[in-house]
């Protein structure tokens, strides 16, 4: 087993407040990063950890408003794209990602941030959704934007009504005058200018897996991590080898 001076405490600063995690594992080892279901927490791998292999670092982390992160602002929404923001915030600041635990449907990280996710690992994970190249690269894009507006300290930036314009119709296939009516709602005045407001939606991509039926209901992993852990330390060696032997 991981000896326990081996975990420790992570704390992410996020502008709402805080996420919160452990670290399991040495600090150069290979990065896994480790995401729990819906109103489940980090603890939840705390039982399977122990029996994987030890030569990565696992990182877990409480999304917001689980464990000891901070919940988001009240009216902000919980959804999948929002943790997938949460995700990067985290890998922003120390890690980066070669596998991931999955519950939920977390699979649009790898459709958003393909050259971060070598591989998946989902437990009890949902059915896939299908979408094209184009909309996840525009998915990604929005989030990378938020996310750098967040670390900026520079003040917004000022269009003129025709740059929103222009902006509008280079992003999305509509007419001159169907753009006209969305910017009467889709801009906010500022001070030496107008400010474009943005909107996103939420999609994931499929990609070919490999099945495995285990023994076990929805939280196997924490009620009896020994009957999945054989085959996910035997995945994690793998990739380890495949890895070793490209560098």
């Amino acid at each position: 087993k991981l000896a326990p001076t081996l975990m420790s405490e992570l704390f992410v600063p996020v502008p709402w407040g805080e996420i919160r995690g452990r670290v399991w594992g040495p600090r150069q080892g290979y990065p896994v990063l480790c995401l729990h279901g819906w109103a489940d927490n980090c603890g939840s791998f705390n039982t399977l950890i122990p029996l994987l292999p030890k030569e990565y670092r696992y990182v877990t982390i409480d999304l917001a408003g689980h464990g000891l992160s901070s919940h988001y602002p009240p009216g902000a929404l919980y959804t999948c794209l929002s943790y997938v923001a949460d995700v990067r915030r985290v890998l922003d600041c120390e890690y980066i990602i070669i596998i991931i635990f999955l519950l939920n449907i977390f699979d649009d990280m790898s459709a958003l941030f393909p050259e971060m996710v070598d591989a998946l690992v989902l437990l009890d994970a949902e059915q896939f959704v299908v979408t094209d190249k184009e909309t996840t690269s525009k998915m990604r894009q929005g989030l990378d934007e938020i996310i750098q507006f967040e670390a900026s300290s520079k003040k917004k930036k000022v269009y003129t009504y025709a740059e929103a314009l222009e902006r509008l119709l280079a992003a999305i296939p509509i007419t001159k005058h169907s753009a006209q009516i969305l910017l009467e709602r889709g801009l906010v005045s500022v001070e030496g200018g107008i400010d474009v407001v943005r909107m996103m939606c939420f999609f994931v991509r499929f990609f070919q897996c490999e099945c495995v039926t285990v023994e076990g209901d929805h939280h196997v992993h924490l009620n009896n991590p020994e009957h999945v852990a054989p085959h996910i330390s035997k995945f994690l060696q793998t990739k380890l080898s495949s890895s070793s032997s490209r560098l």
